[in-house]
């Protein structure tokens, strides 16, 4: 029953490199068990991936572009479309978006953005959600998590803004170690000329005008220079491209701004943050 459900579930990309990895291996004349050695796999990993028990892990497509990719780039490829369908549905629409945009501007208030998250730290909150996902689930939410990091160093260069609410940094994730590298990571990332990281610090609210009541946002300039907005929440996510409602985000993004620690002390707090975890 539980490989008939695996065998639903796998989408058209994990299921069309299965079939030209499975053609592509009997045109060189290996056995399962011969494709699997050279690829440091098992020959039943390779059975169970040929026939949808188990759909082709990441790690799988990158040892299949190196044994029989030939230089063709076939499967990296088609490791770019098995990733993105393995995104959370609600995601999945604006999963290429961030990743040709020219410019982002985030907001997030509950947990760090995902495009700022370390390998442990994504880990421990995917692990830790409801309902509760498999480990084979949370791996492959990891490593596409992960994936969103070659934003940072595309050769177009994207443009990164992000504003932390300070209870985000002072939330403990995993663990205190966890927490720890992903303060380190935050500081790191800040340092990038392409990023710049600010912290809407816990006593906004005493100014008398606060917005960042509303949640998280990210706001996108595309290449074509329109700029639009991803919201998401309780796993349900809506995407705006309607000028006056973006120009409205905008305006808001702009006040939490205002309100925010400049970016050297912001980075100063991360780093004092970080050093009382150690």
């Amino acid at each position: 029953m539980a490989r008939a459900e695996n065998k639903e579930s796998v989408g058209p990309a994990a299921r069309m490199a299965a079939a030209v990895a499975r053609r592509m291996r009997m045109k060189r004349g290996l056995t399962q068990d011969q494709l699997g050695a050279q690829m440091g796999f098992t020959g039943a990993a390779i059975s169970a991936m040929e026939r949808l028990i188990h759909p082709v892990s990441d790690d799988m497509l990158v040892q299949l572009e190196r044994v029989l990719g030939g230089g063709t780039g076939i499967f990296e490829e088609m490791r770019e479309l098995v990733r993105l369908e393995k995104l959370p549905e609600q995601f999945r629409g604006y999963a290429p978006i961030e990743q040709k945009a020219v410019a982002l501007w985030l907001y997030a208030n509950h947990v760090v953005h995902g495009l700022f998250q370390t390998e442990a730290y994504a880990r421990a909150l995917i692990a830790g959600g409801y309902p509760e996902p498999s480990q084979e689930r949370v791996e492959e939410l990891v490593v596409a998590r992960m994936a969103r990091k070659a934003l940072f160093d595309r050769k177009q260069v994207c443009e990164i803004e992000l504003i932390l609410d300070e209870s985000v940094l002072r939330r403990p994730i995993g663990s205190e170690e966890i927490m720890r590298e992903q303060l380190e990571y935050l500081a790191e990332c800040a340092r990038r000329r392409n990023v710049n990281l600010q912290v809407l610090p816990l006593d906004a609210g005493l100014s008398g005008e606060y917005v960042g009541d509303h949640g998280m946002m990210n706001v996108v300039e595309t290449p074509d220079h329109d700029r639009l907005v991803y919201l998401e929440i309780q796993d349900e996510s809506l995407l705006i491209t309607d000028r006056a409602k973006v120009s409205r985000y905008m305006k808001r993004y702009a006040k939490i701004r205002a309100l925010a620690l400049d970016p050297r002390k912001s980075l100063g707090l991360i780093e004092r943050l970080a050093g009382a975890q150690r």
